[in-house]
């Protein structure tokens, strides 16, 4: 298991630091892990399970759309 920070979590997904704090408000993004009083880190495998399942979603809307 490997802990990832905020700028390599930006650069897998593609997503701004605001809209990652705004999806972990919204239950919609992996939470980080507290590491110390201004520290926090990701678990690598849930970031990429979450990337995995945008693509699933993209995927499953072009099949229904070519329906």
């Amino acid at each position: 298991m490997r802990l990832i920070k905020l700028k390599e979590v930006m650069g897998s997904t593609g997503l701004a630091r605001s809209t990652i704090y705004k999806y972990i408000s919204n239950d919609t993004f992996p939470k980080p892990v507290n590491l110390g009083a201004r520290a926090v880190a990701w678990v690598e495998e849930e970031i990429q399970d979450w990337i995995l399942e945008r693509i699933a979603q993209r995927d499953e809307s072009t099949f229904i759309n070519l329906s």
